[in-house]
């Protein structure tokens, strides 16, 4: 039996270890480039990132391995959790708390964003003392924290479809001695009873913004969100409400892979076959799709709701499928392998998806490869657009 003294030890050198590990994070994510004011530095070093993911998954293949303290190497369960990587918590709706010893398989469905990603969006949310907050999507309940030390637990709000995951944040908040609304809602839908908010950010992608949103949000006031439709490319938007209505602003240079909003229904899978496409060959391998640059700008061309999967065959060969569930329009584009340029590709339905994809890449190349953060997005009740203007002085703009 150990004496309390030991026990007294121990807790204060698990205590030192974890504090430690917190200042590490903040340093390497300092050293990274990342916009880290020094408020900012000071929530990070002040919320304990541990507290909001006891146990999380760990990838092994194809299969995910909780990961907990108790399981052995204490050490290396601290890098993880205070490493600069986002942690999945919950895969096909199973949270890795209630996953027992077992591993599972599917799709990750919530986790704990990578920290530098999240003083990226902080810091363009400019959330200051006494600004009124609404965070859609609580996942773990970290990022909550984070805005709770930045802005007061009472000027905050927060939304998730999962009853799971807001009692355990609630708990957690409480535990740090932090009361903000805690709601189990449908993010798409805002919290109009608690509206106006100076400032909105969202740590779930949409495909287009809200309308709810931006009616909740005060004039002059910041709502930071990710958008991504179905393929790789996911990007972060910077937008100010107007006194019109209408929410302006830009992309910012740092990509951004959140998972959706759980809201409305779900994508509609490809059909499977391609029996009475047309076929051809191109010169255009499907892994441009892999390039995040290009795979936002893609995504403007093919429009929001065309699905991608991609497989590989145990030869190596590459099969990438594009569908389009809105008129049954679908590509089959398989990468010839062996060294050789280019694909085969099998187009059915209205539109070859693939050619879209073709010209699409043309016009990027054309525009010199435009980054990110040269373009801009506006949004109003009428529509929703993205815009890049060349050096030529000529205005290029896509509907979200």
């Amino acid at each position: 039996m150990r004496a309390h003294g030991g026990d007294e030890r121990e807790e204060r050198a698990e205590h030192a270890e974890l504090a430690e590990a917190r200042v590490g994070m903040v340093r390497r994510m300092d050293e990274g480039g990342v916009v880290l004011s020094s408020r900012l530095a000071e929530v990070f070093l002040d919320v304990p990132r541990h507290r909001f993911v006891p146990v999380f998954y760990r990838r092994d293949g194809e299969r995910f391995l909780p990961c907990r303290r108790a399981d052995g190497d204490t050490g290396q369960w601290t890098a993880r959790v205070y490493a600069d990587d986002s942690l999945i918590t919950e895969v096909d709706g199973l949270h890795a708390e209630d996953a027992g010893e077992r591993a599972v398989t599917g799709v990750p469905t919530s986790s704990s964003t990578a920290p530098s990603l999240m003083a990226d969006m902080l810091d363009a949310l400019d959330a200051g003392p006494g600004a009124r907050v609404l965070e859609v999507g609580t996942g773990t309940g970290y990022n909550t924290a984070l805005l709770c030390r930045l802005a007061g637990a009472g000027n905050v709000v927060t939304v998730d479809v999962s009853e799971r995951l807001t009692a355990a944040a609630r708990k957690r908040l409480d535990g740090l001695g932090l009361s903000p609304v805690v709601e189990t809602a449908d993010g798409a839908a805002g919290a109009p009873g608690h509206a106006p908010f100076d400032r909105i950010i969202a740590t779930c992608s949409v495909r287009r913004v809200p309308a709810a949103w931006t009616d909740q949000c005060a004039v002059g006031g910041i709502m930071v969100v990710p958008l991504k439709g179905t393929l790789a490319g996911g990007v972060l938007a910077r937008l100010t409400k107007l006194a019109d209505g209408t929410a302006a602003g830009h992309l910012l240079h740092t990509p951004a892979a959140f998972m959706p909003l759980l809201s409305g229904p779900r994508p509609v899978p490809p059909p499977a076959g391609a029996e009475g496409g047309r076929s051809r060959e191109t010169p255009l391998s499907g892994s441009v799709l892999d390039d995040w640059t290009f795979s936002f700008f893609a995504q403007l061309h093919l429009g929001p709701v065309v699905e991608r999967e991609y497989r590989r065959a145990a030869d190596g060969t590459r099969t990438t499928v594009l569908y389009d569930p809105a008129d049954g329009s679908r590509a089959r584009v398989t990468d010839h392998g062996d060294g050789r340029a280019g694909a085969a590709v099998s187009a059915a339905g209205p539109r070859d998806l693939w050619a879209v994809v073709e010209r699409a890449h043309r016009r990027w190349r054309e525009l010199n490869r435009p980054r990110r953060e040269w373009f801009t997005v506006r949004v109003t009740p009428r529509g929703q657009t993205v815009s890049y203007t060349s050096p030529d002085g000529r205005t290029h703009t896509w509907e979200l």
